[in-house]
């Protein structure tokens, strides 16, 4: 008997759940809201929205090739000298790399995890299974989700509601 191919979609669904409580936490914010931090060494809640974006972009985009090249620039989000960004913007922003992340895992399977990623950073070989690079982003979200829910936390404003 044939092994049945199912993609990836399923095992990632509480992924897809972090994504809009993500968005519901920062959609009522205002733009003097985005620049809120916790210490002024740290990223403004806007930044780390920005660089959850931009992360996503890079590794499933810029990596794995996955979305088209409209997605290119949310690359560059979280770079310095690029402009803050609105929160209809970071919403946007969120909701096309989200978009991009699901087509992905939609069209994956589990035998699709084992394919590696080869090249060089930084002079370095680096070797990464779709496997390591998926799990990666979702701890990169999950990290500074939280970094956002405490931030808003710590200034009486509603966190991430989990």
């Amino acid at each position: 008997m044939a092994e049945e191919q199912t993609n990836l979609l399923p095992f990632y669904k509480g992924w897809e759940t972090y994504q809009d409580l993500l968005i519901r936490a920062i959609r009522p914010l205002t733009d003097e809201q985005l620049t809120l931090r916790t210490s002024p060494d740290l990223r403004t809640i806007g930044e780390n929205v920005a660089h959850i974006l931009a992360t996503r972009a890079g590794w499933f985009h810029g990596l794995m090739g996955e979305g088209d090249d409209s997605l290119e620039p949310l690359e560059h989000w979280d770079e310095p000298g690029m402009p803050a960004r609105s929160v209809s913007e970071l919403i946007s922003g969120l909701e096309q790399t989200w978009q991009m992340v699901h087509n992905a895992l939609a069209h994956w399977t589990p035998a699709d995890l084992d394919y590696v990623f080869e090249g060089e950073w930084n002079g370095r070989p680096y070797h990464l299974t779709r496997q390591w690079v998926i799990w990666h982003v979702i701890e990169h979200d999950l990290h500074h989700g939280g970094e956002v829910s405490f931030t808003l936390g710590t200034h009486k404003l509603a966190g991430i509601d989990i």
